[in-house]
C-alpha cells in the first residue's frame, strides 16, 4: 500500500480509514500544541525498540501532567494491528497523545503508520550539509529534550537550513554548547572518540542515539555522552553524523562552508551505519516473521 490516502489510522480505540479520522476542533493539541508524541521505525514488520519509545513517551506525558487513557500495552497492540491493516513491514510509525478537548471529555490517542520516505541514497553515500541555526536552545521550558507538539521553532530552523541548501540545522544552547539537530541527535568523532551532547544539555534522549552508544561500548570504541561540546570541537571533528528513528545514521560532510573529513563519510561513521543496520536486522527479525509489539 503506497498511497497515503489509502492508509488506515488508529484513533481512540479503533482502526479507521485515514480520510474518515477526525478530532475535535477544540482538541488541546490542535489549539495549543499540548501533545506528546514519538516517531519510530518499523523494520521487517517490527518496531525497533518500541518499549523504549513508549517509556520515553510516558515520561513526557508525566512531565507535562497530561491526561491520557492510553497505556503501553494499548499502544503496542494498536501499532501491531495498524501495521497489519496497512500491509506495511517497512514504515514510519508515529504515536500522538493529547488531553483531548479543552472543554473536557476523552483524551485523544492517534497512531499512524506510513511507508518510509524515499531518503536520497546520496545522503548516506556522500553525506549531507548542515547549518548552525540562528535559534538557540534554552533550559527553561520543559519542551526541550522532549517530543511535544510545540514544534514551530524546529520547523523554522529547517526552513532556514533549506534556504541555504542544507538538509538539517544544528542547535546550540544560549551559552554556546552543542545540542542537537531539529529532528535528530548529533555525534562527532574527535581524536578517535565518539562524542554526543549529554541529555542534560538538554537534548532528546534519542532511541537511535542510545543504540549507537551501546554499539560503541560493545566494540570498545571510545565514546562519551557526558561531555559538553563547543563550536570549536564541532569544527575540529574528523567526522560528524546525525541519528534519528527513520533517517537512521546520516554522515555530515559540510557545516555551512566548513568541510568535514574531506567532504566524505569517515570510517567510524561508516562502521556505525553498518553496525546499526545489523542491529536492526537482529532485533527486528527476518522478513515474513510479521509484526510484534
Amino acid at each position: 500500500m503506497s498511497e497515503t490516502s489509502d492508509l488506515n489510522v488508529f484513533l481512540n480505540g479503533r482502526i479507521v480509514p485515514q480520510g474518515q479520522a477526525a478530532v475535535s476542533v477544540s482538541d488541546a493539541g490542535l489549539l495549543h500544541g499540548v501533545s506528546a508524541y514519538t516517531t519510530a521505525l518499523a523494520h521487517n514488520g517490527v518496531v525497533f525498540r518500541l518499549d523504549r519509545h513508549l517509556s520515553r513517551l510516558f515520561d513526557t506525558v508525566q512531565m507535562l501532567g497530561m491526561r491520557t487513557d492510553a497505556t503501553p500495552d494499548i499502544l503496542a497492540g494498536a501499532t501491531s494491528k495498524l501495521l497489519a491493516a496497512n500491509s506495511l513491514t517497512e514504515a514510519r510509525v508515529r504515536i500522538t497523545l493529547t488531553p483531548g478537548s479543552v472543554h473536557g471529555g476523552e483524551p485523544t490517542t492517534l497512531v499512524t503508520a506510513s511507508p518510509l520516505p524515499a531518503y536520497p541514497p546520496d545522503w548516506y553515500e556522500q553525506g549531507i550539509g548542515v547549518v548552525i541555526s540562528s535559534l538557540r536552545q534554552g533550559s527553561g521550558p520543559p519542551v526541550y529534550g522532549c517530543k511535544t507538539g510545540c514544534f514551530l521553532p524546529r520547523i523554522l530552523a529547517r526552513q532556514e537550513a533549506a534556504a541555504k541548501g542544507a538538509q538539517e540545522a544544528l542547535w546550540f544552547t544560549k551559552d554556546n554548547r552543542l545540542a542537537e539537530g531539529c529532528t535528530c541527535n548529533v555525534f562527532i568523532v574527535l581524536a578517535g572518540e565518539v562524542l554526543t551532547p549529554p541529555t542534560r544539555t538538554p537534548v532528546l534522549p534519542g532511541i537511535v542515539r542510545e543504540a549507537v552508544l551501546e554499539l560503541c561500548r560493545g566494540m570498545e570504541v571510545p565514546c562519551s555522552d557526558n561531555r559538553s561540546l563547543t563550536i570549536r570541537e564541532l569544527l575540529d571533528a574528523q567526522e560528524v553524523f546525525l541519528t534519528s528513528a527513520c533517517a537512521a545514521v546520516r554522515p555530515v560532510v559540510r557545516i555551512e562552508r566548513h568541510a568535514v573529513g574531506g567532504e566524505k563519510p569517515g570510517p567510524v561513521t561508516r562502521w556505525v551505519m553498518r553496525a546499526y543496520r545489523e542491529l536492526l536486522d537482529r532485533e527486528c527479525g527476518l522478513p515474513g516473521e510479521g509484526a510484534q509489539s
